[in-house]
């Protein structure tokens, strides 16, 4: 892993977008299911917005320019799956904003599938 890519999820964690705040207040010190999360994780060449090794579940949130970047989103997604193993979860930023605990129980159940 290069730094270039460790500076670059510093600065992430620097400047978080609202939806990427309101769901670290929800999932950051275990209060999450006693899960434990971190935020702006630097996969192989890449950065995920939240990361649960005990699940094997990444976590990414999807912004309007998500939409415009749909080829690079998805060999992104592969790409980290295969590297690490893992499987990703989307959340649009507007899913967090409107409705916070549909998105939680979505975590729940597939961090659930994980510990199968």
């Amino acid at each position: 892993m290069t730094s270039t890519v460790k500076q670059f999820a510093r600065a992430l964690r620097k400047q978080p977008t609202k939806p990427e705040e309101l769901l670290w207040r929800a999932l950051r010190g275990r209060r999450f299911e006693g899960a434990k999360f971190r935020r702006q994780v630097p996969f192989s060449r890449y950065v995920v917005d939240f990361y649960c090794h005990s699940a094997k579940l990444v976590v990414e949130l999807d912004g309007k320019q998500h939409g415009w970047f749909a080829d690079y989103d998805a060999a992104r997604q592969r790409d980290i799956e295969a590297f690490a193993h893992v499987r990703i979860v989307r959340f649009r930023n507007e899913e967090i904003m409107n409705d916070l605990d549909a998105v939680l129980a979505k975590i729940a159940e597939e961090s659930r599938l994980g510990s199968k």
